[in-house]
């Protein structure tokens, strides 16, 4: 088994935003971590959580209603529970699932992106927007499931990647498709004709776009109103999902449906990922 020395390297700093009706209690100070070359240190908070640590910078937690909420967090396993992990996890999986990280998503929604023109705070110039990288995930990209995945041995790539080579999809048995709602058509065509897909994320696969590795950019060409205010799915997909399960991130009653490549979640699992060990294992035995 790898999971011990996947233990000891698997720890994603990568901040998200997490919820604030899912983190109410009064944290625990844990440790000291290195916060920059200068020595300087900060002390993380560990909250609890049943499936993986849950560690929070004290810069990034505000008081409301005089609760503690942090703003972000990381996630880790613990070694207590390597066996759930097991189960849960693909670290021995010959060949591994690989599931693609929207940053390209992160990219449209940022500052002086898609939806600043959406919003009608500025004017098409911002459907063109430079490509962030993946620490800058958020609530909107998967940010918590790019760590949960990764923590759990699943392989990834960047969509930058998968726009540069989508034949590399032809390496893995199965693709888990997260919040990536912005693509180009080479990974559109790439993902659609694979033969098996998991679309854990209502969408995904929503807005044509044009990419330019050279200037580090992204453009909008089709979708989500644009050019004209009657298209809604840039690709005109048949398996369209975003209303409604885009806006239940509850995820009470989440389930797999069936469509002809692969399966689609019925709910937005961003806030329920990290501790949903069912809906994990599901995920994995698909």
């Amino acid at each position: 088994m790898k999971f011990t020395k996947i233990l000891t390297i698997s720890v994603i700093m990568i901040g998200v935003v997490i919820s604030m009706s899912y983190f109410t209690s009064e944290p625990n100070l844990i440790k000291d971590v290195e916060k920059n070359q200068n020595n300087e240190k900060t002390e993380y908070y560990e909250l609890d959580g049943t499936l993986f640590k849950i560690l929070v910078d004290p810069d990034d937690v505000v008081l409301i209603n005089g609760k503690t909420v942090p703003l972000k967090a990381t996630f880790e396993l613990k070694e207590e529970i390597r066996q759930t992990y097991n189960e849960i996890g693909v670290f021995d999986e010959e060949k591994k699932p690989l599931f693609i990280i929207p940053t390209f998503t992160a990219s449209a929604y940022s500052k002086n992106g898609f939806y600043d023109f959406y919003n009608k705070n500025c004017n098409e110039q911002c459907l063109t927007t430079e490509i962030v990288s993946r620490d800058r995930l958020d609530y909107n990209s998967s940010a918590n499931s790019v760590q949960i995945l990764k923590l759990l041995g699943y392989d990834s790539i960047t969509d930058l990647e998968l726009h540069k080579n989508p034949n590399i999809l032809n390496n893995y048995d199965k693709i888990i498709v997260m919040h990536n709602e912005y693509i180009s058509k080479t990974m559109f065509d790439a993902i659609t004709s694979h033969t098996k897909v998991i679309f854990l994320y209502p969408n995904s696969l929503y807005g044509e776009i044009k990419i330019d590795s050279m200037k580090n950019e992204i453009t909008l060409i089709r979708g989500h109103g644009y050019p004209n205010s009657d298209i809604i799915n840039g690709f005109n997909w048949e398996n369209e999902n975003t209303h409604p399960y885009e806006f239940d991130n509850k995820c009470e009653n989440w389930e797999f449906y069936p469509i002809s490549n692969g399966f689609m979640l019925n709910c937005y699992p961003e806030h329920v990922i990290w501790k949903d060990k069912s809906l994990l294992k599901f995920l994995k035995d698909l």
